[in-house]
Parts: C-alpha cells; sequence; structure tokens
C-alpha cells in the first residue's frame, strides 16, 4: 500500500462525506416535512428552515448511534488498512450515486438500509464471511423492518381512533373542547416520553433529568404528562377559544415535525457520517502509528457532529429533495388526482387488491385547495398522527444506538393512517397503490443493489488501489449524469400526464379553503 492511495483514500473520504451528507438530507427531506408541507401548514421552505434546524440539534447528539455503523456491522481490527479503507471508500461511492439517483426519480430510499447492506457486500467481498458481524448486522436489519410494522400498526390505530373522535372538525371549537384535550395530550405526551427520555437519554443534560425525576416504571409517568398536557390545552382552548381552536393541530403537526427532525439528525446520521469518520480516523491513526482497531475507538468530536448536521440542512434545500417531497405526499394524498409514476404491473397488482366496489366512504375530509389552487393532500389531525408516531418510533430506536429507516417508518406511517382514513376509496386510487407498491419493491432492490455494487467497487479498490478509486468514481459520475436526464425527461411526462387527467375531470370536486402558509 502506498502514501498515494492512502492520501487518494482521505480526499475521497472527505469529500465523499460532505456529498452523502447532503444526498440523505436531500431524500429523507420528505420523510421531515412531508406532513406539514401536505397540510398547508407550511410552505416547504419555511418547513425546512424549521426542521433543518432541529435537525442540526439532533445530529449534535448522535455519537451513540455511529457506532453501529462504524464497528457494529464488520469488525475492522481483523483487516489491513487498505482494506478497511477499500470498504469505506466503496460505501460512499455506491452510496451517493444511489441515493442520487433515488432522489432524482422522486423516490424516497432508506438511507439505513442501503448502509447497513453496502458494508456488508463491501466487507464481505474484501474480508470474506468471517469478518462480518452476522448477529449485529441480523438484530440491525430486524430493527428495521419491525419499526414497519410498528410504524404502520401504530400508525392506523392511532388515526382510526382519533379519527372517531375529531372526525373532519379539526377546526370546531365545541368537538375540541370535548375532545381536544386528551387528543393533543396524548400525542404531545408520547412525543416528549419517546423524545426526550427516550431517544436523547444519552445526552447529559437528559440523563440527568432522568436520574433525577424519572426511575422505574415508566406508565404513572407517561399518564401524569398526558393529563398536564390534556389539561393544558383544554384551559387555552376555553381561554382563547376559536383561536386555539384553528391553530391545535397545526401546531401539534409542527411540534412532531421538530421532534421528527430532531430524531432524524440523531439516528440518520450513521448513515452519511459514520464510513467518512471512521476512515478519517483509521488514516490519522496510522499516521501516528496506532493499529487499526485502537482507531475504531477514538470519540468523534461535536464539531464534526455539528458539521455534518450542516450539510444535512443543506441537501433539503435541493431540488431534488422538492421531488421526494410531492411524491411522497401524493402516494398517501386524500386528493382525487395525484401526480405520480407508477409502472403498470404495480397498478394492475393495485386494481386487484382494492375491492371491486368502493361501499365505504372514505373517512378523510374532501378534497380540498388551498386559495393559490394547491391541493391539501392531509388535514391536519392526520398530519400530528404521522409525525408523532414516526417521530416516537424512530426515537426509541436511537435510544437502543439501531439506526433504523427513518424513510420505512414515515412511509409506514402515512400509508396507515391513510389505510385508517380509507383514502383509497376515491379518485387516483390504483395509481396511489400502485406507487406505494413500486416504493416497496424498489426498497428491495435498492438493498441489493447496495449489497451487490459496494461488493463490486470494494473489491476493485483493493486490488486496484489507486485507479481502483479512479475508474469507481469516473463510473460514479457517469451514472449520476444519465439517471439526472432520465428523471428530468420522466419529470416532464407525469406533469402532462397529469394536466390531461386534470383536463378531463374539472376538477369539480375541489372546495376553495383559506390558504394556511
Amino acid at each position: 500500500m502506498t502514501d498515494s492511495f492512502v492520501y487518494a483514500a482521505l480526499a475521497v473520504a472527505i469529500g465523499m462525506l460532505i456529498w452523502d451528507c447532503i444526498e440523505v438530507g436531500r431524500n429523507d427531506a420528505a420523510n421531515l416535512v412531508n406532513a406539514v408541507f401536505g397540510a398547508r401548514v407550511m410552505r416547504r421552505r419555511t418547513a425546512v428552515w424549521v426542521a433543518g434546524l432541529a435537525v442540526i440539534v439532533g445530529a449534535t447528539a448522535a455519537s451513540p448511534v455511529l457506532e453501529t455503523a462504524r464497528k457494529g456491522i464488520f469488525d475492522p481490527s481483523g483487516l489491513d488498512l487498505q482494506q478497511a479503507l477499500a470498504i469505506y471508500t466503496a460505501v460512499y461511492i455506491v452510496d451517493t450515486v444511489l441515493l442520487y439517483t433515488y432522489s432524482a426519480f422522486g423516490m424516497p430510499v432508506s438511507t439505513t438500509a442501503s448502509l447497513v447492506f453496502e458494508l456488508l457486500g463491501a466487507s464481505f467481498a474484501v474480508g470474506g464471511a468471517t469478518i462480518v458481524n452476522w448477529d449485529k448486522s441480523g438484530s440491525v436489519i430486524l430493527a428495521i423492518l419491525l419499526s414497519i410494522v410498528i410504524a404502520g400498526i401504530a400508525g392506523f390505530l392511532v388515526q382510526r381512533a382519533l379519527r372517531g373522535a375529531i372526525r373532519t372538525n379539526t377546526t370546531d371549537l365545541d368537538t375540541l373542547l370535548l375532545h381536544g384535550g386528551w387528543v393533543g395530550g396524548i400525542l404531545l405526551a408520547g412525543l416528549c416520553y419517546f423524545l426526550l427520555l427516550k431517544g436523547m437519554k444519552h445526552v447529559s443534560i437528559v440523563k440527568s433529568l432522568r436520574a433525577e425525576w424519572f426511575e422505574g416504571d415508566s406508565v404513572p409517568f407517561l399518564l401524569v404528562l398526558w393529563a398536564g398536557f390534556a389539561i393544558v390545552i383544554h384551559v387555552l382552548l376555553v381561554v382563547f377559544r376559536e383561536r386555539m381552536a384553528r391553530w391545535l393541530f397545526p401546531g401539534l403537526a409542527v411540534v412532531g415535525m421538530i421532534a421528527m427532525a430532531i430524531a432524524f439528525g440523531q439516528n440518520d446520521l450513521a448513515n452519511c457520517a459514520a464510513p467518512g469518520l471512521a476512515a478519517y480516523t483509521l488514516i490519522t491513526q496510522h499516521f501516528e502509528g496506532q493499529s487499526v482497531e485502537v482507531a475504531t475507538g477514538v470519540d468523534i468530536e461535536l464539531w464534526q457532529l455539528f458539521v455534518c448536521g450542516v450539510l444535512l440542512f443543506l441537501g433539503m434545500m435541493s431540488r431534488n429533495a422538492q421531488r421526494v417531497t410531492r411524491a411522497a405526499v401524493n402516494t398517501g394524498s386524500m386528493g382525487d388526482q395525484v401526480r405520480l409514476y407508477a409502472p403498470d404491473w404495480c397498478i394492475a397488482v393495485a386494481r386487484r387488491l382494492l375491492p371491486k366496489e368502493h361501499d365505504l366512504p372514505a373517512l378523510a375530509p374532501p378534497p380540498t385547495v388551498t386559495e393559490r389552487g394547491k391541493t391539501v393532500h392531509y388535514d391536519t389531525l392526520r398530519a400530528s398522527v404521522i409525525m408523532a408516531v414516526s417521530a416516537s418510533v424512530i426515537a426509541t430506536a436511537s435510544s437502543l444506538t439501531l439506526p433504523v429507516s427513518t424513510t420505512y417508518v414515515a412511509f409506514a406511517a402515512v400509508i396507515a393512517t391513510g389505510l385508517a382514513d380509507r383514502i383509497f376509496e376515491r379518485g387516483d386510487a390504483a395509481l396511489k397503490l400502485g406507487r406505494a407498491i413500486w416504493v416497496l419493491f424498489c426498497w428491495f432492490a435498492g438493498a441489493v443493489m447496495a449489497a451487490t455494487f459496494a461488493g463490486i467497487v470494494a473489491f476493485t479498490i483493493w486490488k486496484l488501489g489507486l485507479y481502483g478509486i479512479l475508474i469507481c468514481l469516473a463510473v460514479n459520475f457517469t451514472v449520476r449524469r444519465f439517471a439526472g436526464r432520465r428523471a428530468d425527461a420522466q419529470e416532464n411526462r407525469l406533469q402532462r400526464e397529469a394536466d390531461e387527467r386534470r383536463g378531463r375531470v374539472g376538477g369539480k370536486d375541489a372546495v376553495v379553503v383559506p390558504d394556511e402558509d
């Protein structure tokens, strides 16, 4: 191994760390702002700014989760420096192009699953089966799958229960005086408990509060939180009346978005920062004469976590992030006409799954648009449930140092709450369900591609050294350019098709409501 290879690997690690943080922020932006933006509580740019600041806060407290990615999937102490650097470099080369391609086509992809399977494929190709920590890898993959099931079940049950109480009267004072306190209280109690006492339990201030105020059984504490928030909300409704009624659920949705953004910053920082920071640590320790095993035990500094959080925020501001947001909200939209792509076979499967006749009425409000003609995809009650359930599941995973998928959790919550509201009983139901099927298929396909291509790239870099890095980078840029052109062409075609469908139906079912931006 030459010094030129080490310096090249260092340059790639730093450069790709910056790039990958932006790509992760670009794709997962939809998971953070889609409910608030889809409910038209905030403009997308405003929502991104608010969520972005919360992401930076969460990223700064992310260190325990990083260990899973740095040395949990495989053991770098069983490799020499060139093999370890080949793995980390391959992960970035594959991850950046995979995330960019998915984002360009408006497809949410699990950055967590991508990282795990890239590490598995690359480490297996370079070090063989013995280098892989199969128990840890299995527990991470199982946690990802269980998080989907938990978010789906919780989202369905909570949404159906709260919809039964509130109906579509999300701003009606009499309804909220009866149900607003306990509904808002349970959402806020869940957010506070899971985010502060579970998700951020490694933060020193929260750790001190836990030791002083919270020990033992959590049920009484959770009930006290629920009762306290319920009383506060009811008092505010009595005092401020219609003004509080109008902003109760929009406010809960924003609070949920902030909580989810903090949980995201904690959890998903591992997906973009861990390989680069691990490679940087390995190289610096190499020049200091220390071993690979020693390098894996070095703590990550606070300023490094903060900078990575800022890069995540910058990715959330990009154009492709807007495509992911729009596609995500359209998939779970309560509107009749949506702008989406799904292959014919997915739509055919969806038609078979949907009932022949839509006998049951949809529980969601009727399709509405704002004064600017923007579709309202969710009402504020559903937006609040999506955010609260997603943030709670992700924060719990962070407390267990498991990098579960924000994408999977958020998508499961969107679809589950949509099922609870029976949004597939009207409009472009087959297209929306077909898109959900296509997203699920692409998640599994993405995991296979991540493992396969990361293995090929890692083996190439390991054997060819510096030349291998240059070859793989050239392929990366070529694929990105090709994918970007194809994605732009698809966007133009989808716009034309959506305009044609809208022209045929005339949009006569839409009701104009005051703009909440």
